[in-house]
């Protein structure tokens, strides 16, 4: 499970240098791809394969399905560490996200976000914490 928040940069050449505890869970390959609210998701191959497997389920006969999936998967990169535990972002996923210098990574559980540092700070403000728990507790979750 990934978990935490890390402030770190991205290189001239696109390169971000992922937090050691995250590593230690990607292993060596990992799929980078658009994620929602305008951030990257990082999954583990393995959960990568299980999320390809719910997408083959779903009919292409519906039109939301066709596309989320192109915007899903068509973006997705097949990526690698570097020997200093690095991994090379593609330019248009960079794009997508907004990525220029400063950037957050934050584990969420089965995945890892990667945010432009100003978008992260704007999308994750906590003032209505109380109204977001009332509805998670609708769908079936409390803590």
């Amino acid at each position: 499970m990934f978990m935490g928040e890390y402030n770190h940069t991205i290189d001239a050449k696109g390169r971000l240098i992922v937090p050691s505890k995250f590593r230690e869970l990607l292993g060596n390959g990992f799929v980078v791809t658009k994620g929602l609210d305008g951030c990257l998701f990082v999954y583990p191959n393995e959960e990568w394969a299980t999320i390809e497997e719910k997408f083959r389920s779903i009919p292409l006969t519906t039109k939301d399905a066709r596309k989320f999936s192109r915007f899903f998967f068509a973006g997705a990169a097949s990526c690698e560490l570097d020997r200093q535990g690095r991994v090379l972002l593609p330019q248009t996923l960079r794009d997508y996200a907004g990525l220029q210098k400063d950037v957050v990574l934050a584990g969420v559980l089965g995945r890892i976000e990667i945010w432009d540092q100003g978008r992260w700070q704007d999308a994750n403000t906590y003032d209505d914490m109380d109204e977001v728990a009332e509805h998670m507790a609708e769908l079936g979750l409390s803590i």
